[in-house]
């Protein structure tokens, strides 16, 4: 939600808002004297990194993570929530059996050379077993199979991917393929692809186990998981890696769980297997060990209180769906701003529990956080004689600022 879209009279609404926002979350950065020597600042040679709590939605960390990059195997992720989403929708079930064609096992099974699951040429394989070599493998063949099943061919799948990457909103997200062929332009970004694992690690539980299982065996020939965190003492349960050639750099999306945390961890362009499986391991310990947990707003509890027009009351209390928490790394003194971001002018009657904003938290360039708000209560419109007045002060004010900023 861009605020060069808001009018006028409700950006100066949004910088109050802002002001008392910071004010309170300046508090929480009162610390004990004894800091981890885990809670240093994070460096890495790693050109894109994103860092993601699950439990908050915070941005832990992020380098450059709005950059575009090229996926390579890392696109499975969104193929997976693909399937799965069909999976819930009754659209097929882990018994329905797909077709390897000619073109699954050709580009993607054993005459290619890449990354497969062995599928016979006119095989019949159930969606359960594609799923565990999509996943555990990373197999093409498995991919290809998958999109050609579901929707006919793999331009068709993909058409499908960009539908779902942007009804979660993942704008930098465009899909050509479903198993991470070279393309120019099939396109990610490693905020969107952390964004896109949450929502699959999340929406999908019953379907997420296939992500830690180590080893797979189709065709008597057994393949073991490509993810090398699962081998580490990170707590790793998931998910992709991603390589095409050293110019692209190696990719990972990664997720973990240690003493109830989950954090997902994006990463783009390290310039080897060995760089990316090294610095993924560091930076999930050092997110594990240098933050406390802080509650900004208990559930329930009014975040703010935004501007209405043409309503018995002038205003309206928002909240959050739950509580609101965001974690701090121990020792830091960084300033964290707080925005309501609203389009405005907002006009009654409002009923209680209708989405009127975002909670949007700030550190430094980075969006670290962003949380619907909703109407604490229900306002019904007010009297013909209050409208009136309403209208004419908007009017009013609307011609004021008009004026100030021509000057």
């Amino acid at each position: 939600m861009g605020q060069g879209k808001l009018r006028r009279p409700e950006v100066f609404g949004l910088l109050v808002r802002s002001f008392v926002l910071r004010f309170v979350l300046s508090a929480l950065f009162i610390c004990g004297a004894e800091v981890s020597a885990w809670a240093q600042a994070l460096s890495t040679t790693l050109p894109s990194v994103v860092l993601l709590d699950a439990g908050t939605g915070s941005i832990l960390f992020e380098k450059n993570g709005a950059q575009a990059q090229t996926p390579a195997s890392t696109i499975k992720v969104l193929t997976a929530d693909v399937v799965f989403a069909a999976l819930a929708a009754g659209e097929l079930t882990l018994d329905h059996e797909f077709v390897i064609s000619e073109h699954a096992w050709r580009s993607g099974g054993a005459p290619s050379g890449g990354s497969t699951m062995f599928a016979n040429l006119n095989s019949h394989v159930r969606v359960d077993d594609l799923l565990r070599g999509l996943i555990i493998h990373s197999a093409n063949d498995a991919a290809i199979a998958l999109a050609e099943g579901l929707d006919g061919s793999e331009d068709t799948f993909a058409l499908r991917m960009n539908k779902q990457a942007a009804s979660l909103g993942l704008n930098a997200i465009h899909a050509t393929n479903p198993w991470g062929r070279d393309d120019p332009q099939q396109k990610v970004s490693a905020h969107d692809m952390a964004l896109l694992a949450y929502h699959l690690i999340s929406t999908y539980p019953d379907y997420y186990h296939y992500f830690s299982e180590k080893e797979f065996t189709w065709n008597k020939i057994r393949q073991l998981n490509r993810n090398p965190l699962l081998l580490m003492d990170v707590g790793a349960d998931g998910l992709f890696t991603g390589a095409i050639n050293n110019e692209t750099g190696f990719g990972l999306v990664g997720s973990a769980v240690q003493n109830d945390q989950r954090l997902i961890l994006v990463v783009y362009g390290a310039k080897s297997a060995k760089e990316r499986a090294d610095e993924a391991r560091k930076i999930f310990l050092w997110g594990f060990h240098s933050f406390d947990s802080r509650t900004l707003f208990a559930d329930g509890e009014t975040i703010g209180e935004l501007s209405l027009y043409g309503g018995a009351r002038s205003t309206v209390a928002v909240r959050a769906a739950g509580a609101v928490k965001i974690l701090l790394q121990k020792g830091s003194q960084e300033r964290v701003q707080g925005h309501i971001l609203y389009r405005g002018p907002l006009r009654a009657p409002i009923r209680e529990g209708d989405q009127l904003a975002h909670l949007q938290l700030t550190r430094g360039e980075s969006i670290i956080l962003d949380v619907p708000l909703y109407a604490q209560t229900s306002v019904d419109q007010g009297s013909l004689p209050s409208r009136a007045l309403d209208a004419a002060l908007e009017w009013g004010t609307g011609l004021f600022y008009a004026h100030v900023l021509k000057r």
